[in-house]
């Protein structure tokens, strides 16, 4: 009888404890060694406006959401630049993490590709259009409006090709993924490179290996950016999105 009674106190300590076991399981972190963690990026993020120069468009790089995944595409950290994180367009933080996925999706160690560099590939009439529709994101990986975080150790997907993500790496291998969102898709871009700089993540050609490029400044090919309003790069100011015509 007492083995009994020890064997139904010992069932139900089994019990009591395996929601905590399974909870655990559940948030166990994925690998993130080597990665920025949140508090890093916010760090990187408050600095990254006053380096370099100008960041250029709308709010200069001071509105920006930030998100990291690893080599996996997993979510590793997510981070937002205001004390207030609904004062950032809530918008940005979905396009913010899959920036970091499709950077890290379409980067080798070999080959350092920013989100905005596959821009014209992805656009109607090339090589690579409809590919945006490969991957959706996945709207579970967002935290609600006012707070930051959310999709931790998931695979968020989508695909963003316009500027703002690019490829992290470390002793010249690449780890994974950064996005920026928050403002134009150039000074996301900007504020971007910068947090990759801060971080000390480049690739092993340097900050500017996959740096965006414009028909009007650089010449068109097929690793162009249009211009957006207010643009800046590197410190210089490019000039202006061009305004509609025929509406």
């Amino acid at each position: 009888m007492k083995r009994f009674a020890r064997a139904v106190v010992a069932l139900a300590a089994i019990g009591a404890v395996s929601p905590a076991l399974r909870a655990q399981a559940h948030t166990a972190p994925s690998n993130c060694s080597g990665l920025p963690t949140a508090a890093d990026l916010k760090t990187f993020l408050v600095a990254a406006p006053s380096t370099g120069g100008d960041a250029g468009g709308l709010f200069h790089g001071t509105r920006m959401w930030v998100a990291v995944v690893n080599r996996d595409g997993k979510l590793c950290a997510v981070a937002n630049s205001q004390d207030d994180p609904s004062q950032v367009w809530p918008g940005s933080q979905s396009i913010a993490k899959a920036k970091a996925y499709t950077a890290n999706a379409f980067s080798l160690d070999s080959l350092a590709l920013s989100t905005a560099r596959l821009y014209t590939f992805s656009q109607p009439g090339h090589s690579l259009w409809s590919l945006g529709q490969a991957n959706p994101f996945d709207p579970q990986a967002l935290a609600p409006i006012g707070t930051q975080g959310g999709g931790d150790n998931q695979i968020a997907g989508g695909m963003i090709f316009f500027g703002g993500g690019v490829p992290i790496y470390k002793s010249g291998k690449i780890i994974g993924g950064l996005g920026i969102s928050g403002d134009t898709s150039c000074t996301d871009h900007e504020i971007a490179k910068r947090v990759r700089t801060l971080a000390g993540l480049n690739p092993p050609g340097g900050a500017l290996v996959d740096d965006i490029t414009y028909s009007a400044a650089d010449g068109a090919t097929v690793f162009t950016h249009p211009l957006c309003l207010n643009t800046w790069r590197n410190g210089v100011s490019l000039g202006n999105e061009a305004v509609a015509v025929g509406y």
